[in-house]
């Protein structure tokens, strides 16, 4: 096994496709072909994961509370992430249509994506191709604009965040 040489981005998007299919049966290609990552990625990252505590020794069960301090308490230092060129893409943080509907902006946040409908400041996706993936899970989706706005957001858009992603995850 590699060395832990410290989490990847990605490592938290494939930890919240485990926890959304938590009653259904999964295999390492299943998470490969949702999420397009590789699947020796896939297994790196949960062996990533295992040995930072936030999944367990069969890496099929995502420790709930570990991720959860992680994300309130680490994301920001970990991944962090300055806005970017006016850009046309997929909505991401606050511009998400679940957190439009409770804060307005006169700043929207997308992922560059060339079939993207708003124009925004650029966020960088935790991986290259999460905003397709993030298209074709809408909880995926909203879990990772949740990330996007901890990692963008305003004290009070990130306290809301927070509390989505805890009922998401605890």
């Amino acid at each position: 096994m590699k060395a832990h040489n410290g989490m990847r981005p990605q490592d938290i998007i494939i930890l919240f496709k485990i926890l959304l299919a938590e009653n259904e049966s999964w295999q390492y290609r299943d998470l490969s072909t949702s999420l397009l990552i590789s699947v020796s990625e896939i297994a790196e990252s949960l062996n990533r994961s295992h040995l930072a505590g936030l999944i367990d020794v069969t890496k099929k069960k995502v420790h709930r509370l570990s991720i959860m301090e992680f994300i309130k308490y680490g994301l920001h230092y970990v991944f962090p992430q300055r806005p970017g060129a006016i850009v046309t893409g997929i909505a991401t943080a606050h511009s998400h249509p679940f957190y439009q509907n409770h804060f307005e902006s006169e700043t929207n946040y997308v992922w560059e994506h060339e079939n993207g409908n708003m124009r925004g400041q650029s966020v960088q996706p935790l991986y290259k191709g999460l905003a397709n993936a993030a298209l074709q899970d809408e909880e995926l989706y909203k879990m990772s604009a949740g990330i996007d706005i901890i990692r963008v957001g305003k004290a009070r858009e990130k306290k809301f965040a927070i509390a989505e992603l805890e009922k998401a995850i605890l």
